[in-house]
């Protein structure tokens, strides 16, 4: 296994220093011009400021900059987009341009849209209602309370005690009232003269010291200023030339790639499909290669091959060949639509192969679906199959599946959660790769299982964008539901998107498990890749 990636799994599953260097949009906090410029900076109307320090210091950080080259307006309002902005920063997160856009309101060509699309896909800002954020309006000082607890992975309760620690305690809100405990708790915010004055408007240089006491606070600081520890980042080729494959790698976060090279046939012979080309390319990169073997869905053929002993050693004496020939870093095993009699002999296949290729050092993983107590998945044990081999990948997907007779989403995060909770019961996180859908399905309303067909991430951005089309966020899915209409036939969409993606994100960090995966490489949107990037480092805050 590549030392560098098998470091950073193994940082990452060892709860090690967290995440990310400390981004300033998308500049990073080394040298640069504009930041060299910044650190210079000095504003006529901040020396008089209560906040001239904290100023001074996230500007100098990047964090804030001042409305002129000379100003910095202190007391001016700060903005919902504002806001938005300096939280991205100081988290070390980057934009994201969501392809779908969460709010009617907001221009995806505003200077600010990358980085609320960046906070809502996390959960830290909300809208004001479905699809409307209110962007130019100005934060209050209980919304403020609230922006810093979600920004600080924080749990909030009500006490008693914010009668006896303001005045006027009364006009918080009850929503609010649970933030403004923790951050009075945290030293975020205080209030002046007995008062926290929840209704008023933050002030450029209240935000300041708000921020800046994150950053003065070492245990929190030192977080961010730590390494992105993605784990595995596996990707499958699919209906792509190498070229193409190579392109899409390049553009995403894939440090572990899966071409289509290896397949059963009938007479027992494994396919051979490598492309050196890739493999050199991958190695000059710094990048695993798990060529795929599989089966191609066929239940009679995979029979042939788990049910004869005989036929289970030729096939893996071919495919540990071929690891030796090409000096691969291991193997997919990608078998689907396998008999429920095939259980003793898929594990059987799955031992010795682990076993041989072991000797080689090449790692297995095993492609599995969820299990959902039906003869789909019987021919897999999940136990057995994660003790012997190296990785167990849970195609996350498929919910609802082409051909259902029931319209619905490919991966609602309820469904992905119970799925991936259900094989963590049988097999060690270490050997967990949660896979995630980077396509959807389009549906007919009239006649769902023969009208349905699958679509790439970008088409379904045309589609939800398209005039008449409708949406809506369902916070029960935890995505979004695009209405059209098609010759006079309503359709729908269960969107996969950065914002849903997110939530499969943060979940599956929440788990420690080993990486992620993504069929397929190319169904994507570019803003996918930050994204997830955004909430694998978010996730593994613990402020």
């Amino acid at each position: 296994m590549n030392n560098r990636i098998y470091k950073r799994i193994r940082q990452k599953l060892c709860n090690a220093v967290l995440c990310g260097v400390l981004a300033i949009g998308s500049i990073s906090i080394g040298e640069s011009t504009a930041q060299a410029a910044a650190a210079q900076q000095v504003f006529k109307d901040t020396t008089s400021s209560y906040a001239k320090d904290a100023i001074a210091h996230l500007v100098k950080a990047g964090i804030a900059a001042g409305t002129s080259e000379n100003t910095f307006e202190p007391k001016k309002a700060v903005t919902r987009a504002e806001f938005a902005t300096f939280a991205v920063r100081l988290l070390g997160l980057k934009p994201v341009k969501n392809n779908i856009n969460p709010y009617n309101d907001v221009s995806m060509n505003a200077w600010y849209y990358g980085n609320v699309a960046a906070m809502t896909n996390l959960s830290i800002l909300e809208g004001k209602s479905q699809g409307v954020f209110q962007p130019n309006a100005s934060i209050t000082r209980e919304e403020a309370a609230a922006l810093l607890v979600r920004m600080l992975k924080q749990s909030s309760k009500s006490t008693n005690l914010l009668s006896s620690t303001y005045d006027d305690a009364a006009e918080i809100s009850d929503w609010a009232r649970p933030y403004v405990q923790t951050v009075y708790q945290l030293g975020l915010m205080r209030g002046s003269d007995g008062k926290f004055r929840p209704h008023d408007q933050v002030t450029r240089e209240e935000a300041a010291v708000m921020l800046d006491a994150i950053l003065q606070k070492k245990t929190w600081s030192d977080q961010l200023k730590g390494h992105d520890q993605l784990g595995i980042q596996l990707g499958w080729q699919y209906n792509a030339s190498t070229a193409e494959f190579k392109k899409q790698v390049e553009q995403s976060e894939a440090n572990t790639l899966v071409p289509r090279w290896f397949f059963l046939n009938s007479s027992m012979k494994v396919t051979d499909l490598t492309d050196t080309s890739l493999l050199s390319w991958a190695s000059a990169t710094d990048r695993q290669v798990w060529p795929l073997l599989g089966n191609r869905s066929n239940p009679d053929l995979t029979h042939q091959m788990l049910s004869s002993s005989a036929n289970r050693t030729s096939v893996i004496s071919q495919v540990a060949s071929y690891v030796k020939t090409y000096k691969l870093d291991g193997i997919n095993v990608d078998f689907e639509n396998v008999l429920p009699a095939d259980r003793e002999g898929m594990t059987a296949f799955i031992t010795s192969l682990t076993t041989a290729l072991h000797a080689l050092g090449a790692v297995v993983s095993v492609d599995v679906s969820p299990d959902l107590g039906t003869d789909w998945t019987d021919a897999f044990d999940y136990a057995q199959l994660g003790a012997v081999s190296d990785y167990m990948v849970l195609m996350g997907y498929e919910e609802h599946w082409n051909g259902d007779p029931q319209a619905g989403s490919v991966a609602s995060l309820p469904w992905v959660e119970k799925a991936l909770d259900t094989m963590l019961a049988e097999v060690v996180r270490a050997k967990s790769i949660l896979a995630l859908p980077l396509y959807t399905r389009d549906w007919s309303s009239v006649n769902p299982a023969a009208s349905s067909w699958d679509i790439t991430l970008a088409e379904q951005g045309t589609r939800a964008r398209a005039s008449g089309s409708v949406r809506r966020w369902d916070a029960d899915l935890v995505q979004y539901v695009i209405g059209y209409n098609s010759n006079g036939t309503p359709r729908y969409i269960w969107a996969e998107d950065s914002r849903s993606l997110s939530a499969k994100v943060m979940m599956s960090g929440e788990r420690n498990i080993a990486g992620l995966a993504y069929w397929y490489m190319g169904g994507e949107t570019a803003d996918v890749w930050n994204a997830i990037s955004n909430a694998s480092r978010f996730e593994s805050y613990i402020f």
